[in-house]
């Protein structure tokens, strides 16, 4: 691993596993633009602004503030070698119970702002030739058989998919690119002020109201992955010479993943004849 310092680009740093990752960067050395929907959140949380760190309050709806603080590292660090897209928040409800807003704002946060964050972080990784890419989903991203969670399970997915086409265009720049699949961490992600809840519930679903039921009442607070270790994990990840495309935190996101594997292989043995079958014949 390197012990090389870097400099570091992470979004949602204010709680959760963004602070924590901060945090632990600072304590080694490394230097940290982080960004909140205000700056008065981080420093409380992490401390004031110094030569190593940069607090910036973002909109991650306003592609001018984004592009506005990245140009603020450049300018204070002359470079960044990793970026993290951490920001993100969990949208409950049911397909047919989501409103267009719901959706196009939980997609906002989770897909379309770690896109802006490319778009001009980007420009400043070819030109170095050197970079890495961290995208934070979640197990489901992967797995993704949740009722009651469409909005999050697309919006993470579509992420996924997203790093997976990225990694493959920015190779030829040196430039990596990581998507990181937590199971449940222990954090406010779930906390009544922090989950979103659609404002349509549908009794006849069930099986979705069960799910929000056991995040909130059982779940909450009793997440087996500890945010400081998955920290630690992206840590080990970005200091490494050949990084994983695809990392999963905790031992539920490796048996969830395992277990997706295992069913899509079965899928593809009972119907490989028949999917075979629609191409031309030679």
């Amino acid at each position: 691993m390197s012990n090389t310092m870097k400099t570091w680009f992470v979004t949602g740093a204010s709680k959760g596993i963004g602070q924590r990752l901060v945090r632990q960067l600072l304590a080694r050395g490394d230097r940290v633009a982080a960004t909140s929907r205000t700056v008065a959140s981080l420093t409380e949380a992490l401390g004031p602004a110094s030569t190593q760190f940069l607090p910036l309050q973002v909109d991650l709806g306003n592609e001018q503030s984004i592009g506005d603080a990245i140009a603020q590292t450049i300018e204070k660090f002359g470079k960044v070698d990793v970026v993290v897209n951490n920001a993100g928040y969990a949208q409950q409800g049911t397909v047919e119970a989501l409103c267009d807003d719901e959706l196009r704002r939980n997609f906002d946060v989770n897909l379309f702002a770690p896109l802006a964050v490319l778009r001009h972080v980007l420009p400043h990784l070819r030109a170095q030739r050197s970079g890495h890419v961290i995208n934070l989903s979640s197990i489901v991203g992967f797995q993704g058989g949740y009722a009651g969670w469409g909005s999050y399970v697309a919006s993470k997915f579509a992420l996924a998919g997203l790093t997976e086409s990225l990694a493959a265009e920015v190779a030829e720049f040196g430039i990596r690119a990581t998507i990181v699949y937590p199971g449940p961490v222990r954090t406010e992600f779930l906390s009544s002020g922090a989950l979103a809840v659609a404002r349509r519930q549908i009794d006849a679903y069930t099986e979705a109201k069960a799910s929000l039921d056991l995040h909130l009442d059982t779940l909450h607070g009793h997440q087996a992955g500890d945010p400081d270790k998955v920290a630690l994990l992206i840590m080990q990840a970005a200091d490494v010479a050949q990084p994983p495309l695809h990392l999963f935190a905790g031992k539920i996101a490796n048996e969830l993943a395992a277990q997706k594997i295992a069913l899509v292989q079965r899928d593809l043995d009972a119907w490989k004849g028949s999917s075979e079958a629609t191409d031309f014949d030679d």
